[in-house]
């Protein structure tokens, strides 16, 4: 597995939960992520998902994803051009839907990376290397388990099980 990132941080704080991600008053009329997408964080900042460009790398505090279960939070953020997620922690659910959708969840210490600074992500065979461009920081990152970095890899658990079959 060899993924590499570069992009802008949008920072947030801690417990960013589901119906933060995408309002349950918008899951009501919709789950398809390419409409929702245009509602991104709107609870956190109205002007968030306008905002955000192809690359962009979401950057959050403890407890990242946590609230209900659904997947469309994760495909959501990935519909928007994001393709990662830092975070100091997630919540188990929604890392797994990350995981299984192809979002790259990150857990590493978040707290020195600023609004816009440029990180880049380096992912190869699990292992993470986290740098901030702006401060040249290297920020350690815990590994990703193998299994899911394979999922990763492939682009999502559906992908991954078109190429190799049901996991053992």
């Amino acid at each position: 597995m060899a993924i590499s990132l570069r992009g802008r941080a949008r920072v947030l704080g801690d417990d960013i939960n589901t119906d933060y991600i995408i309002a349950s008053t918008r899951k009501r009329d919709t789950l398809d992520e390419q409409v929702l997408k245009r509602y991104l964080l709107e609870t956190v900042d109205p002007n968030f998902a306008a905002s955000v460009q192809p690359g962009d790398l979401i950057v959050a505090g403890r407890n990242f994803g946590c609230g209900s279960a659904m997947e469309v939070a994760a495909t959501v953020i990935l519909a928007a051009g994001i393709k990662a997620v830092l975070a100091e922690s997630f919540n188990r659910t929604f890392y797994r839907n990350a995981v299984n959708n192809g979002l790259i969840p990150i857990e590493c210490d978040t707290n020195a990376i600023d609004e816009s600074h440029r990180l880049s992500i380096e992912v190869t065979d699990g292992q993470i290397t986290v740098r901030d461009l702006n401060s040249g920081r290297f920020l350690p990152a815990h590994r990703i388990p193998p299994l899911m970095a394979e999922i990763l890899d492939a682009g999502g658990l559906v992908q991954f099980v078109r190429e190799h079959g049901l996991p053992k």
